[in-house]
């Protein structure tokens, strides 16, 4: 029987709240329709994903500054005010994490997209990261979700068999890929759904 002795967390929208649309609600005076025209067309999320894959902010600011050049006071807000994107720990969640490491049955890892720049203020910022034996930061390692090396590096150097790993995150793409490696995926909703299905997978939580 492969019992699962592994949970391996997202960090952003599973333990962290992260949303650029915090500033940008200050930038553009509560003016929803140009926040979202802007983080959808200028500051998109595909565009910051290439620093959570290693690209350099400061080389990612200046290319979209060149291409976007009558907006550059506002792309540059993005990374100078990218700690006031942090909302603060999803409290329920971290209760759950909390228990899980206070319990000490289970391996815990966190394998996360995030810019190996900027993790450094969320390590400063969040105790409970302190919890992880291992942190996978994609910006470190220059590859990211929902790419299998990625999930490649946090089971080799934690020499995690897969199929007793569980695999926890908000995006169902990243989950997706995650099962491809057999490992077992979470779609992450709620703390009250992950709990509820980490004990449908004999996980004590």
């Amino acid at each position: 029987m492969n019992k699962i002795d592994t949970i391996i967390f997202d960090l952003g929208g599973v333990l962290i709240d992260w949303n650029p649309k915090y500033v940008y609600r200050e930038v553009f005076n509560g003016d929803e329709e140009k926040v979202d025209w802007f983080l959808n067309e200028i500051c998109t999320m595909e565009w910051n994903m290439e620093h959570d894959a290693g690209r350099l902010l400061k080389d990612g600011t200046e290319l979209l500054v060149k291409q976007y050049p009558q907006y550059e006071e506002w792309i540059r807000i993005y990374y100078n005010r990218w700690a006031d994107m942090l909302g603060g720990p999803i409290e329920d969640t971290v209760a759950l994490l909390n228990k899980l490491k206070e319990d000490n049955i289970y391996n815990l890892y966190a394998l996360t997209n995030w810019s190996a720049e900027l993790f450094p203020v969320a390590l400063e910022r969040y105790d409970f990261l302190q919890h992880f034996q291992d942190i996978v930061v994609s910006g470190t390692e220059k590859t990211r979700k929902p790419f299998a090396k990625i999930y490649e590096i946090i089971l080799e150097r934690n020499a995690i068999i897969p199929k007793r790993a569980v695999f926890i995150d908000d995006n169902r793409d990243n989950v997706e890929a995650a099962k491809r490696l057999g490992i077992h995926g979470l779609h992450f909703k709620s703390a009250r759904q992950l709990k509820a299905e980490l004990i449908n997978l004999g996980i004590q939580v």
